[in-house]
Parts: structure tokens; sequence; C-alpha cells
């Protein structure tokens, strides 16, 4: 597969989708909406940011695999989940082709697949699919699956929280961090790839983990054969052993765990990581931490056990509570573009090979971002 990026097409612009929420102290539905911004890697600076359509409370977004399709959710009491057609010539208009339920309350995260979109609900812990057509539009009826269990942290494991979902790596499977269960559900895709079947539990966290977001690590690098799940309530980076069941699914199993970052959160505030990524060459975790405010860098070092996570550094942040951020690759480095959820902030660093340091590329003012996808168009 190879994917390019679409006008402009100069390779040191990226163009970029960013997913909001309503401005603290206003309403969802108060006009906010999903935004396309460039940024321009050998100037410094964003550009040509403008808000491309009005939709309530688009916490997150994703691309279809072809690019052609942005869906975005509506992180409200009774949630949806909304397909906009991408104008293939430069991206500056979203078309609306349909809104449907998610399936339950406050959906906070989506996945783009070929042939369906996944949905985790945060508030009522339900899991949706959808299926979809080639146009990239909805397609059949949303199929939606309830979570079950607690955790020792009453005010926030009181029940199931899907807060994020993923595909195995080959496929086969759909995984769903629950951080209300301490637990990663999993659900079998049916082999036309529009619909999931229950299939139990992929892995179980420690008590009090509140397991937010997950990634896998790369084939061909020390992170092979792992999986990494960064713990909300724990402040851990939670290194999980890939198997397989009797029925052939992945499984995994929780073998280290280590903090999240060196640096504190505020006093009263604690540290709570959000989004966990790989580096561009697999090599290295990038994790965003709110309340200390910083994304941590930790070198993935092959051991006797497997893999060895090790601190290289806590890059320091402009702006305040880091949601989310994009990985973009360059020739010089893995530049992070970071959303700055409460101080309204786009930022841009370049991360430095060796040391794990940073160096500013670019900042924006920008309403309350909570997501930041890079828009890329699948070839071949």
């Amino acid at each position: 597969m190879i994917f390019r990026n679409p006008q402009p097409p100069h390779p040191d612009v990226r163009r970029l989708w960013l997913g909001t929420y309503p401005v603290p102290g206003t309403s969802s539905g108060t006009g906010e909406g999903v935004w396309r911004v460039d940024l321009d890697l050998a100037a410094g600076r964003f550009d040509d940011a403008r808000q491309v359509v009005v939709t309530p409370s688009p916490s997150f977004v994703a691309l279809s695999p072809d690019g052609r399709t942005l869906y975005a959710v509506g992180e409200a009491t009774e949630g949806t989940v909304s397909a906009f057609g991408v104008d293939d010539a430069d991206g500056d208009r979203l078309e609306p082709l349909a809104t449907v339920s998610s399936g339950g309350a406050d959906p906070c995260h989506v996945v783009a697949g070929p042939a369906a979109v996944w949905v985790a609900n945060y508030s009522s812990g339900t899991f949706t699919t959808v299926p979809v057509d080639a146009s990239g539009s909805f397609a059949g009826e949303a199929s939606s699956y309830e979570g079950e269990g607690t955790g020792p942290v009453a005010d926030r494991q009181e029940g199931p929280h899907a807060h994020y979902a993923v595909a195995t790596p080959d496929g086969s499977a759909a995984w769903v961090v629950d951080l209300g269960a301490d637990r990663v559900r999993r659900y079998r895709v049916t082999p036309d790839g529009t619909g999931v079947e229950p299939a139990g539990t992929a892995a179980t966290l420690p008590p009090g983990t509140g397991p937010r977001h997950l990634v896998f690590g790369a084939d061909g690098t020390a992170g092979e054969g792992r999986a990494f799940v960064v713990g909300e309530l724990d402040n851990q980076v939670h290194v999980l052993a890939l198997g397989a069941d009797d029925a052939g699914l992945l499984t995994a199993e929780p073998v280290t765990a280590v903090p999240a970052c060196a640096t504190p959160g505020p006093e009263g505030v604690g540290a709570f990581p959000s989004h966990v990524a790989l580096s561009s060459d697999g090599s290295r975790l990038y994790v965003a931490v709110r309340g200390p405010d910083v994304v941590a860098v930790l070198d993935l070092v092959p051991d006797d056990a497997g893999v060895r996570l090790v601190h290289r550094a806590d890059v320091p942040l402009a702006g305040v509570w880091p949601r989310h951020f994009a990985v973009l690759e360059t020739v010089e480095g893995d530049v992070l573009v970071v959303a700055g959820q409460n101080s309204s902030t786009l930022e841009a660093l370049r991360v430095l090979p060796g040391s794990g340091g940073s160096e500013p590329v670019a900042s924006l003012a920008l309403p309350s971002p909570a997501c930041v996808v890079e828009r890329r168009i699948l070839e071949g």
C-alpha cells in the first residue's frame, strides 16, 4: 500500500484534520466543528486554518482507508457518528453524507475500516459497529455491544467505559479498551468485515489501571509481539505479551509496567496519560500526559524478556491538557502535532532522534482541539 499527501503537493506541507470540543463555557451544538489546517514544515508555521463543517462536539475523527470519507463522533448523551465526503481536489470541503446513532452515550473514539466503522461510547460503555458502502456512507443496521464490570476507583470505574477500539494486526478481531472494567474486550470480525461477534476478553489489567489507549508494536522491531496500554488512572504504561487462544484469536498478558512520565503533575491535579503512539520507525513510544502537560518519549529496548521500556525524555508542551497527537514522519525525524484541549492551542514539535528531546516547529490558537489526523490517500 502506498499513501500520498493530497494538495498541496510539496512534501514539506502536511494537511491535517482536527476534531474539537465545544469552547469551554459553551454547550454542545453551539457552532464547533471539524477544522482543516496545513503545517508548513519548511517555513515553521500553520497555514490556512479553517472550520470546514459545523457538527456538534466532534471530539474524535477518522479517515477512511482511501482518504475519501471522514467520520466524526458527536460526543453527547445521545451520541452520533457522521460521515462526510472529502473534496478530492484539496480537502477544503466536507460534504455531509449521513448521521446515525452511535449506539450509546458520549462516543469518544471512531475507527474507519473499508467495510465498517467502529465507535467506542464512553459513558454507556457500548461498542458499536456500522457497515459502510463503497461511497463511504452508512449501509445497514448498526449493532451495539454492552460491556460489563467495574474497578476500584469509585468515581471513574462504577461501570464499563469503552474508550478506544483498534483492529488486531491480522485484522481478525477488534479490541476495545475498557477504562471502567480494567480490561480489553475482544470481538471477532465477521468474514465480510461489516460486523463483529463478541469473543470474550483479550487482556485483563491490574485493578485501578483505567486503560485508555493501546498500540501494537511493529513487526521487525523490539516491540514485535507486544502491545502497549496507557493507564489513565494509574499513570503507567503497561506492556502486554501477545499470544493466541485455542480458536486462534490474539490474546495478551500484562508482563510489566513503567511510569508514563517522569514529570509529576501539579499538586492536587495529578498526571493522566491520554494517547500513546509508536514512532514512525517503531523504536519508541510517545505518550501524552495531561497534568504535567508533556509528551513522554520511551525507547523500546530488546532484552531477555522481549522488550524493556526506557524513559528517554519528557517533552514540555506550551499547551495545556494534551488530549491527542499525530505523528508525522519526516526525513529529519518525527514531528508531533499536539492538541492542547484546555489551552485552545495546536503545537508542532520535532523529536530529536538521539536524545529524545525536542525543538518547536509551529503553534496556533484554535478552539478546543481534541484530535489530530493527517490527511493521506491510499494508492494501489
